[in-house]
């Protein structure tokens, strides 16, 4: 069974009208995880795509970030809620359907000219990815890609990613369904 097919689909969640696109069906199946991390780990370990470190969105973005950072051995740095993070860090406000929202970055999680390569779960709206993006991009470092198991294109969040400029790669996607 494809990656897609392991997905589950709750209508009406978090609001009416929206098909949420559980991948927690996936990550505990052993065989999807795995499709998922072979496949992610056969596209980045070709060396075509030069990064040097894995930055992973809170939260089902550290446990594909990690999953890859290992295989590929790679570094891995988290993107949390506001609050959550000891250090010193980094913040970046960006806007949800109703209001704002907050994630951050320790300070000296990546250095000037570091290449990233930017993962988590899902693509909607792309607000998230963006905000992640521009934290990125605070500390000096590059995304040279972000990457997801799911894209919504219905919602509009890849078409923000690659108008801004970034280079952006999911394994399946869900379109009007």
């Amino acid at each position: 069974m494809p990656i897609k097919g392991k997905i589950r689909t709750i209508p009406d969640y978090p609001k009416k009208g929206i098909m949420f696109r559980d991948i927690t069906t996936l990550i505990k199946d052993p065989v999807g995880f795995k499709l998922v991390i072979d496949n992610l780990t056969q596209r980045y370990s070709t060396g075509d795509l030069k990064f040097d470190t894995i930055v992973g969105i809170e939260s089902r973005g550290f446990i594909l970030g990690g999953a890859l950072a290992y295989t590929l051995g790679r570094g891995f740095v988290p993107v949390r809620k506001k609050g959550k993070l000891p250090g010193k860090t980094v913040r970046e406000e960006y806007e949800l359907e109703y209001g704002t929202d907050i994630i951050e970055i320790h300070e000296d999680a990546l250095i000037k000219g570091e290449k990233v390569l930017l993962i988590d779960d899902l693509i909607a709206t792309g607000g998230t990815a963006l905000a992640s993006a521009k934290l990125i991009e605070k500390l000096g470092a590059e995304v040279v890609e972000m990457a997801f198991i799911v894209n919504l294109p219905d919602v509009g969040g890849e078409i923000k990613i690659k108008g801004s400029g970034y280079r952006m790669f999911a394994l399946t996607e869900f379109e009007g369904d």
